[in-house]
C-alpha cells in the first residue's frame, strides 16, 4: 500500500508539474515570439534610402541588424537576427526556471520565438 500512495504521489506530483510549468512554458514562447515580432518590425523600418528613390525596397542590412539588436536589448532579450532580402528574422532565445518539475530533476527549459517582417510598399499591399 505504501509503495502504491508513494508512486501515485510522485505521478500526480509530475502531471501538477506538467501542467503548471508547461502553461508557463507556454507563455514564455508567446512572449518570446511577440519581442522577436517587435524586433523584427524595427529592423524591417531600416529602409536603405537610396534604394527607395530608385522607388525598390531594400533593407539596409547593417542598419537593420542594429535596430532590432537594439529593440531586443531594451526588452532584455537575447537573439539573433538575419536579414535576407526584404526580411528581417529574429530569433529569441531564453531560458525559464521550471517549479514544480524541479521535483523530479528538471530545472530549467529553453524556449525559442521566432518572428519575421518585411518591407511593402504602400499601405494596401497584400503578401506577393
Amino acid at each position: 500500500m505504501t509503495a502504491f500512495v508513494t508512486v501515485t504521489t510522485v505521478a500526480m506530483l509530475m502531471a501538477a508539474g506538467l501542467v503548471f510549468d508547461g502553461g508557463a512554458l507556454l507563455a514564455t514562447r508567446r512572449q518570446a515570439i511577440d519581442q522577436a515580432t517587435a524586433a523584427a518590425r524595427a529592423g524591417a523600418q531600416a529602409v536603405d534610402a537610396d534604394a527607395l528613390r530608385r522607388r525598390e525596397r531594400q533593407i539596409n542590412p547593417n542598419a537593420a541588424v542594429a535596430a532590432a539588436l537594439a529593440h531586443l536589448r531594451r526588452t532584455g532579450s537575447a537573439g539573433s537576427v538575419v536579414v535576407e532580402g526584404d526580411r528581417v528574422r529574429v530569433i529569441v532565445t531564453t531560458t525559464r526556471s521550471l517549479t514544480l518539475l524541479r521535483l523530479v530533476g528538471l530545472h530549467e527549459a529553453t524556449v525559442t520565438g521566432t518572428g519575421e517582417a518585411r518591407i511593402v510598399r504602400g499601405v494596401t499591399q497584400g503578401e506577393t
